[in-house]
């Protein structure tokens, strides 16, 4: 980390780029900085390759055309055409524009593969790159057009053309051509040398940017879900016996451990949730009562309760494990020359695949498998509340008014039901390879299409969840148990009834739905609880 006046910077070294940090200048704006080592190692590394073409040592994309046409010679001679005309050709992408944050990360993430060394880039094209982050010069991509195989061709020819003069940026929310604004700033278009159009569009970092914002957003929608449940089981006088240290320690995955915890947490000091003794001596009591002298007897005591109220830190614990392993990848490949060629000191030219997509496309395909059983779960607990057959005495979709006059939520469900059924029609993209490039690229990994896929599941769960959210407020008043909530409860029904009132008589639900969504991507009941001293992992 460096200090540029009051503002808290991230260095880019090619090593140590982690997801926090990524989002932090995707987001927030933080300013870059490229330490004189990474700029020293750069130009090192440059006069080390310019040196081999010196010796007319054929060079993939340097010396000759590209991809099926590697078999063509071009003349040294031909460097800034050969590079420049890579980058048109191939700033082909369509569809709708990545936002600018997602932009931005795509752009931080190239800076930092880039920064480790071995792409042999001048010093001037990363500080570039770093003045384009800093000056909020971000490039215009279309979503559309990767194979994610020789990297994220297409998206990062965008950004590209806008280094080069052309294209378009991204200014205020609008496509603008780039070659004015570079003009009103003063700043010269960049001229590609050797190799240099080659190694800004040849590798992974439009998956990787985005699917690490994906991963950050993700592990807010886990916590969003526990928060929810906890509502959920509070409301229903559920047991605190499933989520009890002892069972899950006997089970130690890591991802379990971490989501029972946060389960005690926001139900601690509940009046509402029971503890398993106190059900063990309602049903020995029932039974002494029981007037018949046959074996069988029934009674109103449930010692367990369904799944979607019991298995909350197995389900939402294996998501977190997800995403663990997820994070894992990405911080691996946002540190990680992803390119070809790529050149070490005394050492034979590497013409490899370190561009291939297929380490992320694996796990943001496995990413939106976890995303979509999250929101299985949490569309489950919100039928639990609505039906009066399961929510054990609330009424019928939780109406507050007369039954059959009013529908309550019953209209309010059919989105997440439907979303549900939608995220489940999202495959994995991993497994689509289709040749293309005369080809050369005959096996491909499609990661970018995963990490779309991944952010298309995640957005539909925000809905899904604000459903939950909004019917546990509503089932506490109509249950009046808002006094036996416990502090974390009360903080999180308070949140809710802050952005929407209770449900008194049918009303527009639409708008409830889309404005608790849009608060919990912001991640405000979250910071609602952690102010309220109430830490989640």
């Amino acid at each position: 980390m460096t200090t540029v006046g009051i503002d808290v910077g991230v260095e880019l070294d090619g090593e140590t780029l982690g997801l926090p940090d990524l989002r932090r200048v995707a987001e927030d704006h933080a300013p870059v900085a490229l330490s004189t080592r990474v700029l020293q190692r750069a130009a090192v590394s440059r006069d080390q390759f310019e040196e081999t073409v010196r010796q007319n040592i054929p060079v993939y994309g340097v010396t000759t055309g590209y991809g099926e046409m590697i078999y063509m010679l071009v003349d040294t001679a031909k460097e800034t055409e050969l590079q420049t005309n890579l980058v048109r050709s191939h700033s082909a992408g369509v569809g709708p524009l990545l936002s600018e944050p997602e932009a931005r990360a795509m752009v931080t993430a190239r800076l930092n593969a880039l920064a480790k060394g071995h792409s042999a880039v001048r010093p001037a094209v990363l500080e570039r790159i770093a003045l384009y982050l800093n000056e909020g010069l971000t490039p215009a991509v279309p979503e559309i057009g990767s194979l994610g195989a020789s990297g994220d061709l297409a998206p990062l020819a965008h950004v590209a053309s806008s280094l080069i003069g052309e294209g378009y940026l991204l200014r205020d929310g609008v496509k603008t051509p780039t070659g004015p604004v570079l003009r009103s700033l003063g700043i010269e278009p960049l001229r590609l040398r050797f190799k240099e159009g080659l190694a800004l569009i040849n590798g992974t970092s439009a998956m990787t940017g985005v699917g690490s914002l994906v991963a950050e957003y993700a592990l807010a929608q886990a916590r969003h879900a526990e928060i929810a449940a906890a509502l959920v089981i509070e409301v229903l006088q559920g047991s605190m016996s499933p989520f009890q240290p002892e069972g899950h320690e006997a089970r130690p995955h890591a991802g379990q451990i971490a989501s029972a915890a946060n389960m005690r947490a926001l139900m601690n000091g509940s009046r509402l949730t029971v503890e398993h003794a106190d059900l063990r001596r309602q049903v020995a009591a029932s039974k002494k009562n029981d007037n018949g002298n046959g074996s069988v007897f029934r009674s109103d005591v449930f010692l367990q309760k369904a799944y979607s109220l019991r298995c909350v830190p197995q389900v939402i614990g294996a998501v977190r494990d997800t995403l663990g392993h997820a994070r894992l990848k990405l911080e691996i490949e946002l540190n990680s020359a992803n390119d070809n060629p790529l050149f070490f000191t005394d050492r034979e030219i590497f013409h490899g695949a370190n561009f291939h997509g297929q380490p992320i496309a694996f796990v943001m395909d496995f990413m939106t498998i976890a995303l979509t059983q999250l929101g299985v779960l949490s569309e489950r607990r919100s039928n639990r509340l609505l039906s009066k057959h399961l929510s054990y005495g609330l009424p019928e979709f939780l109406i507050k008014g007369e039954p059959g006059l009013h529908s309550g939520f019953a209209g309010a469900q059919y989105p997440a039901t439907a979303l549900i059924a939608e995220n489940r029609t999202i495959g994995p993209a991993s497994i689509h390879s289709v040749p293309s490039n005369g080809d050369n690229q005959d096996v491909v990994s499609m990661g970018l299409i995963a990490a779309r896929n991944a952010r298309r599941v995640l957005r539909n769960n925000n809905i899904i969840l604000a459903l939950e959210f909004l019917a546990g407020a509503q089932a506490v008043d109509v249950s009046g148990r808002l006094d036996r909530l416990s502090p974390a409860g009360r903080v999180t029904y308070d949140t809710i009834r802050s952005l929407v009132p209770t449900l008194e008589d049918d009303r527009y639900m639409a708008d409830d739905l889309e404005l608790v969504a849009a608060e919990l991507e912001r991640g405000t009941l979250i910071d609602a609880l952690h102010n309220a001293g109430v830490r989640l992992h």
